[in-house]
């Protein structure tokens, strides 16, 4: 059947991919306008847009979905369904009603738990052990729409919320392309989702990602690697902001008791022989890389020989 793929960024390409290696025949792709980036702040066309254009694809960029010309233009490329992958806007009722199939919305998460902008990064924050990806048809609602199709996975113990998105990204483009056949088939029912276990995924901004020294290290840890790639773990350090990649807690039978590293206060840094320390509610986390401001990511023994923490010094 025809499709028009709507996505923008990286995380959205396995499904283009995949599209465009399917029986169906992809007439067109919608992104979002081209937005500034980089050190010089340049306009810059989307993941999706640069590739859709290397496959010779009509791009459609509206800066509002409700545009009249974009409405015609979407109408032109006559599709029988719309998939969407991270688009990152909402689609009026007057876009909704364009395709006869509907829209097929890939979401990073296993609705009803997780609707909303950052599945995947809550997921890891919360501490689950189990999410995945689910097809569903678009309605007005955030994320409410009858679910298609679902997939499940286990969320690594060490995993960050970047290697989960991009293993979910794979996966969930192959649950799409299926989702896809099914409703061409017409064999897909669609189930409206249960009213139980609703949970909501605010986009995490660049406060939640400030490190929470005073709660459990099991917390610091979920914290950091839920936060991680984007919009990136961080804390300060002599009043000037430090970037904190993936921790680890250490357990109390690794740390060197004559050195008092399981009595560190929240925040409080102390290199032993268990590595660079830092003190929660409970027992303290070994850091791994850290980025100061202004230089390049580094082994946090490395920023440590050069610093030379004194004794209480904390991370704030």
């Amino acid at each position: 059947m025809r499709v028009v793929f709507a996505g923008t960024p990286a995380t959205a390409l396995p499904s283009l991919e995949a599209l465009l290696a399917s029986r169906h025949e992809v007439v067109g792709v919608l992104s979002r306008p081209d937005a500034p980036a980089g050190r010089g702040r340049r306009a810059a066309q989307s993941p999706v847009t640069v590739r859709a254009l290397a496959a010779g694809l009509p791009v459609l960029q509206p800066s509002r979905a409700g545009d009249p010309e974009f409405l015609a233009g979407l109408a032109e490329l006559e599709p029988d369904c719309c998939p969407v992958v991270a688009y990152g806007a909402l689609l009026p009722p007057p876009a909704l009603a364009v395709p006869r199939l509907g829209w097929v919305n890939l979401h990073f998460s296993l609705l009803p738990a997780w609707r909303g902008a950052a599945p995947v990064q809550r997921a890891v924050m919360a501490g689950d052990d189990v999410t995945g990806a689910t097809t569903f048809l678009l309605e007005q609602g955030l994320d409410t729409g009858p679910v298609l199709g679902s997939l499940t996975t286990a969320v690594g113990p060490r995993e960050t919320a970047g290697e989960l998105l991009e293993r979910l990204a794979v996966d969930g483009a192959n649950l799409l392309v299926a989702t896809l056949d099914g409703l061409e088939e017409g064999i897909l029912v669609p189930q409206v989702q249960p009213a139980d276990g609703v949970s909501h995924a605010a986009k995490v901004t660049v406060d939640d990602a400030r490190v929470r020294w005073d709660t459990p290290a099991l917390a610091v840890d979920r914290q950091v690697r839920g936060c991680t790639p984007a919009p990136g773990a961080w804390t300060t350090w002599r009043d000037e902001r430090l970037k904190v990649g993936p921790v680890e807690p250490v357990p109390a039978d690794e740390l060197p008791p004559e050195e008092g590293a399981g009595r560190l206060a929240p925040g409080e840094l102390r290199t032993t022989r268990a590595g660079v320390l830092v003190g929660t509610a409970t027992t303290p986390v070994r850091l791994g890389e850290v980025q100061p401001a202004g230089r390049r990511a580094m082994p946090a023994d490395a920023w440590a020989r050069g610093v030379r923490p004194e004794a209480g010094e904390v991370l704030a």
